[in-house]
């Protein structure tokens, strides 16, 4: 008996998702976006449908991959930053995350599907599938900034200042941050 684990049979784990990526880009310029199915990704990929949903939960996460990576940085950023007490640090802390995540992206960074949106037929599926990237950004900070006292412009006889209120207000905060 050996004490390492045996071989895996086929690709090595991450060339499938470097391929399926390529594949995507390759045939949606060449189609469109709306043109292109999973399957003819896989294909072109030299992999089965079911590791496409190894990685991807739908095809427009193909859309966001550099950016997934990038945000996914951010609630450690925000971690880092946990020791902010008040409404004012919380708003510094979120600066500085968001800050710190953006400084990962350079300029080869930038998501094809944006830099060939128009080749490529993305505009409205981009628009789509940023929405639910973005709320789930709105949540982060929501609940970061209300749980160090809401936005800081609710006093105790406003709308604002009920539990309901504080966490209106982080949410609308957060969105213009975000935005």
């Amino acid at each position: 008996m050996t004490d390492h684990e045996p071989k895996r049979a086929g690709r090595p784990r991450g060339s499938s998702r470097a391929m399926l990526e390529e594949a995507s880009a390759e045939l949606f310029l060449e189609q469109t976006y709306a043109g292109t199915t999973i399957l003819q990704i896989t294909r072109r990929a030299g992999v089965g449908r079911a590791t496409f949903f190894n990685y991807f939960t739908a095809k427009s996460d193909l859309l966001w991959v550099d950016v997934d990576v990038g945000l996914a940085g951010f609630p450690a950023a925000l971690e880092e930053c946990a020791a902010a007490s008040g409404p004012v640090e919380a708003v510094d802390a979120v600066e500085r995350a968001l800050l710190q995540v953006s400084a990962r992206f350079g300029p080869g960074q930038v998501p094809w599907a944006l830099t060939q949106d128009e080749l490529m037929g993305t505009t409205g599926e981009l628009e789509a599938s940023a929405l639910s990237r973005f709320m789930a950004q709105v949540a982060l900070v929501t609940r970061f900034v209300g749980a160090r006292g809401g936005t800081g412009a609710a006093g105790p006889g406003t709308a604002a200042g009920t539990a309901d209120g504080r966490e209106l207000a982080a949410r609308a905060f957060a969105m213009a941050v975000l935005a």
